[in-house]
C-alpha cells in the first residue's frame, strides 16, 4: 500500500475551494487533502509564507492558474516539503505591461463598487469557446467570485503582479511534475505549458481537448485521471 501524503490545492484568481470539487472525493484517498488560504495576502512571498505555516511537513502540491503562481513561490521558499508539484492551467512568465494594466484596470472596478462587472468581463476568457452559453457553468464561477468578495480579489491581483518571472527557477524542480492546460485555454494558452514541461525535468505534460482555464469544471473526468496518474507515479 501507498504511504498516505497530504496534498495541498490552490485555487485561481477569484476562485474559491468549489474550483476543486470534482477533484477532493478522487485525492483524499491518497491523504489528507486541504484547500489553501489565498485571500488574505497581497503578495505572492505572503500567500506562500501562509500556506507553508498551515501545511504539513510535506505534501503534493497542485495550483490552477494564481495556484501555480504561489506553487512557483512555495517552490522557491521550501522546496523540500514539496513531494509532488501539479502545475494547472498557469505559466512561469511574469506579467506584460499590458496584462498588468488590464488588472489594474479590473482593480479599480472593484474599488468602485462594480466587481459584478469584473465577474462578467472576466468569463469569456475562462472558459472553452464553445461553453460560452454554458448557464449551470457561469453560475459556479460567480458563486466563487462572491465567495472571494472585491477586497480579496484585489489583494490576489496585486500579488499577481508583483510575481517574479519563474523561468529561471524551472531547472531547479526536481519532484515529480504535472504540466496540465486545456487546449482552448486563452489566458495561459499551451505554447506556456509546453514551455514549463520543457523546463522541467522529467514533467509530464497533458493537454486537455475541449477545455479553457478552468480545466477542473470543465473536464473533470479527464483532470482527475491524470491527477490520479501523478499521484500514483
Amino acid at each position: 500500500m501507498v504511504e498516505p501524503l497530504p496534498m495541498v490545492l490552490v485555487p485561481g484568481l477569484n476562485c474559491s475551494p468549489r474550483l476543486y470539487a470534482a477533484q477532493i472525493p478522487v485525492l483524499w484517498r491518497f491523504g489528507p487533502v486541504t484547500v489553501a488560504d489565498h485571500t488574505r495576502d497581497d503578495t505572492m512571498a505572503g500567500i506562500a509564507r501562509r500556506l507553508l505555516r498551515d501545511a504539513p511537513p510535506r505534501f503534493a502540491l497542485v495550483g490552477l492558474s494564481m495556484g501555480g503562481y504561489v506553487a512557483f513561490e512555495v517552490l522557491r521558499q521550501a522546496p523540500d516539503r514539496v513531494a509532488k508539484v501539479a502545475l494547472l492551467d498557469t505559466g512561469p512568465r511574469a506579467d506584460r505591461p499590458e496584462q498588468t494594466e488590464r488588472r489594474d484596470a479590473q482593480i479599480a472596478l472593484a474599488r468602485s463598487g462594480r466587481f459584478d462587472a469584473v465577474t462578467e468581463a472576466l468569463w469569456p476568457l475562462l472558459v472553452h469557446r464553445d461553453r460560452q452559453s454554458d448557464r449551470e457553468l457561469k453560475a459556479v464561477v460567480r458563486l466563487m467570485a462572491d465567495e472571494t468578495g472585491p477586497e480579496a480579489f484585489i489583494r490576489q491581483q496585486t500579488a499577481i503582479k508583483g510575481r517574479p518571472d519563474s523561468r529561471p527557477a524551472l531547472g531547479a524542480i526536481r519532484c515529480p511534475t504535472l504540466v496540465l492546460v486545456g487546449e482552448g485555454d486563452t489566458l495561459t494558452p499551451p505554447d506556456l505549458a509546453k514551455e514549463m514541461a520543457e523546463g522541467i525535468a522529467g514533467a509530464k505534460l497533458v493537454i486537455v481537448p475541449d477545455s479553457g482555464h478552468l480545466s477542473t469544471l470543465e473536464r473533470p473526468d479527464v483532470v482527475n485521471r491524470a491527477l490520479v496518474a501523478w499521484m500514483e507515479e
